[in-house]
């Protein structure tokens, strides 16, 4: 495959369009087989409203978790900017970086918003799961013939509407028209709901471009910047604690995993065995260089070089 062609797929990761397309279409088609194997009305009184409140509320309430909890970007923003009093004096933020942190907080927001709404919109548009929970509470007055029942005979023949259950033949009409109500009343939300979200969408948008101190050329250079920036320290992150590692288990067992030239090892004694099975924090406190893994402390205090700003790595 050429390398142009290794680009494609990469560059429709990266956009965002086509990111929100995926995550819609997968929750479309993961409604409808929830929608075709899980829900059944019960079509009893006081149980209706739950049952179809809670499959069109619920499912959307936990995506839309799910979308912060797998955001990377959240977790950078929690951790990076946390305004908790319990944290560290030199970590708290200043209220521009609080400010940042809003602005980058509202982007998250956006995009875990796209699955959700994209279910909220289809199980409305389709419209079961309002039809289940609004079946008791429609209204049957203006139709003489519910007049001659008890109001608990009335409800429970409109908890049984959804079920299609057997009916007198004066009935199925009425019961074809409250289910054609409903849809219509189910349907109008959903369109009023893509529609509410298709100009926050674009509001916010225009607001985010108009208040940016950038143009759309520098825009689109910082996304490029940023992204090259985070795949190239993730690799250097990579590289750097592999060597780091070698180094620090060489002085500890006097050889490295998969060395073919081993002429002696390093038998640690039980102070090193105490010393390095004791975590260690990342960077808490003033000190320079942090201790970064079980091996830390035993390591840097052991030689003195150590604590220079780097570590000669000879072949």
């Amino acid at each position: 495959m050429s390398p142009d062609l290794n680009c494609i797929p990469s560059s429709l990761l990266r956009s965002e369009p086509c990111i929100n397309s995926l995550i819609a279409i997968l929750t479309v088609c993961g409604q409808q087989l929830f929608s075709s194997y899980t829900f059944s009305c019960p079509c009893q009184v006081g149980k209706n409203f739950y049952y179809g409140s809670a499959f069109l509320v619920v499912p959307a309430l936990i995506l839309l978790i799910a979308g912060y909890a797998l955001r990377g970007q959240m977790w950078a923003v929690a951790s990076e900017y946390c305004c908790c009093s319990c944290t560290p004096p030199y970590r708290r933020s200043s209220p521009l970086e609080r400010r940042l942190a809003c602005l980058m907080f509202f982007n998250i927001t956006g995009r875990a918003l796209v699955a959700p709404l994209t279910w909220l919109t289809v199980t409305l548009l389709t419209g079961t799961y309002y039809e289940c929970a609004a079946s008791e509470f429609a209204s049957v007055d203006q139709y003489p013939m519910f007049a001659n029942f008890t109001p608990s005979k009335r409800e429970e023949m409109l908890a049984g509407f959804p079920c299609y259950t057997s009916a007198p033949s004066d009935v199925i009409p009425i019961r074809d028209e409250v289910a054609l109500l409903h849809r219509y009343q189910s349907q109008m939300l959903g369109w009023i709901l893509v529609v509410l979200a298709t100009i926050a969408h674009l509001v916010s948008k225009c607001l985010a471009r108009c208040c940016s101190p950038l143009t759309s050329l520098q825009h689109h250079y910082w996304a490029n910047h940023l992204h090259n920036e985070r795949m190239l320290f993730k690799q250097a992150a990579e590289e750097h604690s592999r060597l780091l590692i070698r180094h620090r288990i060489k002085k500890v067992f006097g050889f490295i995993p998969g060395s073919e030239d081993v002429k002696h090892i390093r038998i640690p004694s039980c102070q090193d065995w105490r010393e390095i099975s004791v975590p260690n924090l990342l960077c808490v406190g003033d000190t320079s260089q942090g201790p970064y893994s079980f091996l830390g402390d035993r390591v840097v205090e052991e030689n003195e070089e150590d604590r220079q700003e780097g570590i000669e790595l000879k072949p």
